[in-house]
């Protein structure tokens, strides 16, 4: 055949979330966006922090833009990613220099960066259930296999689960906290369990068993400590984006950072640069990385996606679903009031509620609802959640 047939069918099936999505934007069209109740997208929908414009504005007005807007070095402007590896230390004490920065197209270059890098042929790649679809992709695209480990019933780290996972042919763990699709923020005292777990994993292989951390939501908490994993285990690779933190998500922009202290940091590193370089990810926005590097640590309104989850999880539990209140990120993770998640969701779909099954996320029985919408969008979806809920008869409120 004259293409590719892997790459035709990931074109045609699209993932899940951007197939509800698409389907929301012409429901929109059809009957009017107020009509529409969209929960698939986990696209911000708070201003980004007024550092943000405050730093383009200043930009476009005292940089030449053969500077602000010509290539930067394949991997990054060195400025800023002597900017990052400050932040790293200062705010973390994280063992990560300039050298081992690498700027990229958001957290998923980032991923598919890293995983090319390390990817050999035979190589497994451990996940924790729940977890983001487009791992799986990203896995068996670098050459990996993708392996499950489920996590326990709060959605927290399982590491007996792990421990049965890790093998001689793993290569890495990547770990998402705050987690997407569940919101939970996996603690210290759980991640340093796994840091052990994956020493002793190491010496059994004879190899490292690398950390990829994978934190696109690390400002994004309700109270809940997100642990700097680069200090708590030292073959760790953190993948960064600043489209949850920043609302910049269609600007696309992220970085790498390998710690000092990883194996062969400089040999890993020489190999992020170069699967970049194969990739086609090099020179990531210019503009977005002089941005983003002096914004470091700053987040858009936090209070808001607070109010829109305390409002959501209080409603949906008053009126008889069940859900784990997340700790971080905008999601809910809800039990399906039927084993089917693809019905469930279906059925939603004549309130124009549009929510997310949990089977490709490599659990079955749940939904995502992403909350980071308006406030009003889920004031006015209420009804048809309490809707929803009569007709599966678990309303619990007076009756």
């Amino acid at each position: 055949m004259s293409i590719n047939q892997t790459m035709r069918r990931l074109g045609e099936e699209r993932s899940v979330i951007r197939e509800i999505f698409e389907y929301g934007n012409a429901r929109k069209k059809e009957i009017g966006a107020d009509k529409v109740f969209d929960f698939s997208l986990g696209n911000p929908s708070v201003a980004p922090p007024h550092e943000v414009n405050a730093e383009i504005v200043r930009l476009i007005a005292e940089t030449p833009s053969v500077q602000l807007h010509g290539y930067t070095s394949a991997a990054g402007a060195p400025e800023v990613r002597a900017a990052v590896a400050e932040y790293l230390q200062t705010a973390f004490g994280a063992p990560v220099s300039a050298s081992h920065v690498y700027m990229t197209c958001g957290a998923a270059a980032s991923l598919t960066i890293s995983l090319a890098a390390m990817s050999e042929a035979g190589d497994e790649f451990v996940v924790v259930a729940p977890y983001f679809p487009e791992y799986r992709v990203f896995i068996e695209r670098a050459g990996g296999k993708v392996v499950e480990a489920k996590a326990a019933a709060d959605f927290h780290l399982d590491l007996a689960a792990l421990d049965r996972a890790i093998g001689a042919r793993t290569k890495a763990v990547i770990l998402n906290s705050p987690n997407n699709p569940t919101g939970a923020v996996y603690g210290r005292a759980e991640l340093q369990a796994l840091a052990a777990l994956l020493h002793k994993k190491s010496a059994e292989k004879g190899a490292p068993v690398y950390l990829i951390a994978d934190e696109p939501y690390r400002e994004l908490t309700y109270g809940a400590e997100v642990a700097c994993l680069l200090n708590l285990y030292p073959h760790t690779v953190l993948c960064y984006s600043f489209s949850k933190s920043l609302s910049l998500a269609g600007e696309r922009i992220g970085y790498i950072a390998v710690s000092d202290d990883c194996f062969d940091a400089d040999g890993l590193f020489a190999a992020v640069c170069g699967a970049g370089r194969a990739l086609g990810y090099v020179c990531a926005p210019a503009l977005f990385q002089r941005v983003c590097a002096k914004c470091l640590g700053k987040s858009g309104d936090i209070a808001a996606y607070r109010e829109n989850r305390d409002l959501l999880w209080n409603a949906l539990r008053k009126y008889g679903f069940d859900c784990v209140p997340p700790e971080g990120a905008f999601y809910l993770f809800v039990r399906s009031p039927e084993p089917d998640a693809k019905a469930f969701c279906e059925r939603a779909k004549k309130y124009e509620l549009l929510l997310v099954p949990s089977d490709s996320f490599g659990v079955e029985g749940y939904v995502r609802i992403s909350y980071c919408v308006a406030k009003e969008t889920i004031v006015n979806a209420l009804p048809a959640f309490q809707k929803l809920a009569e007709e599966y008869e678990l309303q619990q409120t007076d009756k």
